[in-house]
């Protein structure tokens, strides 16, 4: 005498026919719309709504994550400029720096864009002065570009090391 369980549909999708449920909201979901958190599956708007409680950051952290960024990527772009090769060792550790110095400048409030605020911020700051000059170089009609590109390679490197170690480490991803 096996009694059959009563039919589910997924909220989102009502012809879909399932057995799981939202662990919080307990709202019947399909594959598609689960997503598998540490506690079980949960619909997408528990997940967006759990989310939401983490992000703390005011509307002036931005220009401060931007600004501090900017401004340690440029003095860390005219110290790593002394360096050359060992520029590949000097950056990644610069990133780590200034990622420090923006979760202190934004006193640790957490945002999903401030690590991309942050790294924009690191690029410009990282390339200004080689741009710059290569803007320089190009009004002025310098014959030899081909040099002015080679003085970029440093540079460039440079600022995705830092970029890359920077929304890493303000990003909190664990290698």
């Amino acid at each position: 005498m096996t009694e059959d369980p009563q039919r589910l549909f997924c909220y989102v999708h009502p012809g879909r026919e399932t057995l799981l449920r939202c662990n919080r909201c307990e709202r019947p979901i399909c594959q598609s719309c689960a997503v598998l958190t540490p506690t079980g599956y949960r619909c997408k708007e528990c997940v967006r709504g759990q989310q939401k409680i983490f992000e703390t950051a005011r509307w002036w952290d931005y220009p401060l994550a931007f600004l501090a960024a900017g401004v340690l990527s440029y003095l860390g772009s005219l110290v790593a400029g002394l360096f050359g090769f060992f520029t590949i060792l000097v950056a990644p550790v610069a990133g780590m720096i200034i990622a420090e110095a923006v979760r202190f400048v934004v006193r640790r409030r957490r945002s999903k864009y401030l690590p991309i605020i942050a790294v924009v911020a690191v690029v410009l700051g990282a390339l200004i002065i080689p741009l710059a000059n290569l803007v320089f170089a190009w009004l002025n009609h310098y014959g030899n570009l081909g040099g002015g590109l080679l003085g970029l390679l440093w540079p460039a490197v440079y600022a995705a090391l830092v970029a890359s170690a920077l929304y890493y480490r303000l990003k909190g991803i664990r290698i």
